[in-house]
């Protein structure tokens, strides 16, 4: 049998693309935007008053009341052809990396499946004489060929005008924005394929292809894709009320709703390759009211033939006192899924898929065969008004409009700097700026960050990640530990740690300075502070005189240091200065005993001179400039309840970051403090936590204090409003075991109910054949998200705080040492994997 065939172009309804605008063969005129959505799960949704009398608030209330706007301003006679694309894709790997970590990450994430999503609005201005004209017409028949009403300039220009009163309404809510898209965007070049040419192909893909055949039969073949059409385009299909939105139950609970848009279950959720075109058609009100008048008055006189027609007439009046109550426009709406897939056997399969995914909304999906071609002809961008118009129902806009996919996939950086996160529905990986972007964007004054997650939320695993990227972006890091949770990756990364043990005690020299320069005033302040630490019981008063005496011991031992080059600065020779120099300073400044106690001053500070207990604490000549090393640990977990040791260490550790901070300059500066409340509880460690969040941001530096609890931050009264105040991104694990008592944890953090429901949805939902844990981030209560902390095997190993684990690579280093090796801590971890996995 002989198929019948015809030339694409003799049907082709595009007649030219100019000036950035779509002109169709019979004189429709249509604008292109592509529109950047709000990514899924960061709307909230609020309701004000109680019982009947609630009334939805919130955006995505916004969002509808926004596009019902948007619709109101355009002319009569114009179509709003709206069209989501959900493609099926892999993650490709980046060929760039080089670090044996970033590797891995690429190999375990590569060809990962997600929905590449991208989001159409085309407005199309058509005329009162397009609906009498027949697709299959031949467009040079025709007396003119466009129609009066286009050719006016006019109108034209009302047109276009109304087309920007449009995107300002939309883009007014902050939520959406829309880029005009351009000739070159719209029709192929050399080098890119254009959106026809892509929706000819049913592909996202840029570069240039052939364009294929289109076929008809038992279902619609382009090129090697077999597509069916699902439709939402009868009234009585309808369900009896639409929303803005549906409530997720999977992350859902008693005490918390998360929320997406009504028309998810068609767009991201739906785990398939498919388009969703939403159509309305905005007719002249004063030509289809006196019609829909007239036809109910047809139907009530028809009434003795049929109850149908009374009810239908009965319906029609409803429907038109509603459009008067209400102000509402009449217009007419659209709604189709168009699923493919290259293997026509998967087609039952997608057909179970769309229909209850239409079905979650609450509509009655049908699947339209004998009108494929013609909705596929119909979703040509700018050809809109080809919708046969059986194919329409009357509705009014703000309904339509709850029909409207709202959201989009969560948006990677493309800044240099940002951590490896996943999507939550895909597990795609992306890069999630936490520090400069949400600066940039507003969403931040400070890039400060709490971090709180009870004991196994894996709290110690996401800070190791984050450490390790920020590391690979040339940051210096100052870590205070007290659960030796940083000793591998410090290893892996050829950090400095510094810990406390009998055999091989931690030691420091505060009073080495680089080139051995004079001190600034910082670290005046930083040695006059250990001095009194060192002398003084934290009950004990200091006075001002003490405290002047103090800083003159300081300058007079650094004057007598330039005079003397070959004297070697620490603590010994401080003390012997001030055996000699401060005592001739005190008696030619004539002050009295009673004023500063110089005896007890040196017998309490003889146990850090030679000899003494504490003699190798302050006279080490090997930590003599942190400075320069970028990943610093101080391990404090021997030394937390020790009543000297601790407060000078943590005295030196503040006076390391803080030259870090000040000397630095351009450099990413952070300074992370695990399980803070074992530090802060010390008011010493307090005071410079308050002065350290207070300044910070203006060094380009970022403290992060890292906890299990609320409580041990807002025990301490100095730090409570510091920290709280003052870390404007908080990050939370999980928190379900405290979701009972949440409010408590709300309250403290100022989180908003949308970002309590957040909270409280971590995990509730994880994909079974993925091994990860979610993150909440909130920056500023501006912009908040839930991401999959997810990584590769190798990386497991080097961030794991599990000491099982832990073990496994310390056993394959201690062979390595045993053979006479290097220490390769990347050869430990390879090896372990490669055993796990068999090889």
């Amino acid at each position: 049998m002989q198929v019948k065939t015809r030339d694409i172009k003799d049907l082709f309804p595009i007649g030219a693309v100019q000036d950035d605008l779509i002109f169709s063969k019979w004189g429709d005129i249509t604008v292109c935007f592509e529109v950047i959505l709000p990514e899924i799960y960061t709307l909230n949704v609020q309701w004000d008053g109680e019982g009947d009398n609630r009334v939805e608030m919130g955006e995505y209330r916004e969002l509808v009341e926004s596009w019902s706007k948007a619709i109101g301003v355009l002319p009569p006679h114009t179509i709003v052809h709206k069209q989501d694309w959900f493609v099926e894709e892999k993650y490709q790997p980046k060929v760039t990396v080089n670090a044996f970590l970033d590797k891995t990450s690429e190999r375990h994430f590569n060809e990962r499946p997600y929905l590449n999503h991208r989001c159409f609005l085309f407005l199309t201005k058509t005329h009162p004489e397009r609906r009498s004209v027949s697709a299959e017409a031949i467009t040079l028949a025709r007396t003119r060929l466009v129609s009066k009403e286009v050719a006016d300039a006019k109108k034209l220009d009302d047109f276009l005008n109304a087309v920007e009163q449009c995107k300002a309404i939309l883009e007014s809510t902050r939520l959406l924005r829309l880029q005009r898209l351009t000739t070159n965007d719209i029709v192929s070049t050399a080098t890119s394929q254009g959106l026809l040419e892509r929706y000819y192909s049913l592909s996202l893909q840029e570069e240039v292809v052939t364009l294929a055949d289109i076929e008809r039969d038992d279902c619609l073949r382009i090129g090697g894709k077999f597509a069916k059409f699902y439709t939402i385009s009868d009234v009585d299909d309808m369900p009896d009320w639409v929303l803005t939105h549906n409530r997720v139950d999977a992350y859902s609970s008693e005490n918390s709703t998360v929320s997406v848009c009504f028309a998810a279950p068609v767009g991201l959720m739906l785990p398939c390759n498919h388009i969703y075109n939403q159509y309305v058609f905005k007719d002249d009100k004063h030509v289809s009211t006196p019609e829909l008048e007239q036809r109910a008055t047809q139907m009530r006189s028809l009434a003795s033939f049929g109850k149908a027609n009374e009810v239908n007439a009965m319906l029609i009046n409803e429907y038109l006192t509603e459009a008067s109550q209400y102000g509402w426009t009449p217009i007419h709406a659209h709604f189709n899924v168009q699923v493919w897939t290259e293997d026509k056997s998967k087609l039952p399969v997608l057909r179970n898929l769309v229909s209850s995914a239409i079905a979650k909304m609450g509509a009655r999906p049908r699947e339209n065969s004998l009108d494929a071609m013609a909705l596929f002809w119909a979703g040509i961008p700018g050809n809109a008004a080809d919708l046969p118009k059986e194919d329409r129902y009357w509705t009014f806009t703000p309904q339509a409009v709850c029909l409207f996919n709202q959201e989009t996939n969560d948006e990677t950086s493309l800044a240099t700097s940002g951590i490896k996160l996943t999507e939550r529905l895909s597990g795609k990986p992306i890069n999630v700026d936490f520090s400069d972007e949400p600066m940039r964007k507003g969403w931040i004054t400070n890039r400060n960050k709490f971090i709180i997650g009870p004991s196994g939320s894996g709290k110690s695993f996401f800070t190791n990640h984050a450490v390790r990227s920020y590391h690979a972006q040339d940051s210096h890091i100052v870590i205070v530990d007290v659960g030796h949770s940083y000793s591998s990756l410090c290893e892996m990364l050829g950090g400095k740690y510094l810990t406390y043990d009998p055999a091989n005690p931690i030691s420091f020299n505060p009073f080495v300075i680089e080139g051995r320069a004079q001190p600034d005033i910082e670290k005046k302040e930083a040695l006059k502070t250990l001095l009194q630490t060192l002398w003084k019981r934290p009950e004990e008063q200091q006075t001002r005189t003490e405290d002047t005496a103090l800083a003159a011991a300081i300058d007079g031992y650094y004057q007598y240091l330039a005079q003397h080059e070959d004297i070697f600065p620490g603590f010994d020779s401080f003390y012997e200065y001030l055996q000699d120099g401060f005592v001739r300073y005190l008696d030619e400044h004539k002050v009295r005993e009673k004023h500063f106690d110089l005896e007890n001053f040196m017998y309490v500070l003889r146990s850090f001179y030679k000899g003494g207990e504490y003699d190798y604490l302050l006279n080490s000549r090997t930590n003599l400039d942190l400075l320069h090393d970028r990943l610093v640990i101080f391990e404090l977990d021997n030394i937390k309840d020790h009543p000297i040791l601790f407060p000078v260490v943590t005295i030196i550790i503040m006076d390391v970051f803080i030259a870090k901070m000040r000397k630095l300059m351009g450099i990413r500066k952070i300074i992370l403090i695990e399980e803070a409340w074992k530090a802060i509880m010390k008011d010493e460690m307090a005071e410079y936590i308050r002065y350290l969040y207070k300044t910070v941001r203006k060094f380009f530096g970022e403290a992060w204090i890292v906890t299990q609890e609320v409580d041990d931050i807002i025990g301490n009264k100095i730090v409570k409003d510091s920290i709280i105040n003052n870390a404007d991104t908080k990050i939370l694990l999980d928190q379900r075991k405290y979701q009972n008592k949440f409010g408590v944890v709300q309250e403290l953090l100022a989180l908003t109910k949308k970002e309590k429901d957040l909270c409280l949805s971590l995990n509730r939902d994880n994909d079974p054949g993925r091994l990860y844990k979610e993150v909440f981030v909130s920056w500023g209560g501006q912009h908040s998200k839930v991401y999959g902390v997810e990584v590769s095997r190798e990386e497991y190993y080097a961030f794991t705080t599990e000491q099982r684990e832990k073990l496994k690579v310390q056993q394959k280093v201690q062979q390595q040492r045993e053979a006479g090796a290097d220490i390769n801590y990347e050869l430990a971890i390879k090896e372990i994997v490669a055993e796990e996995r068999g090889l």
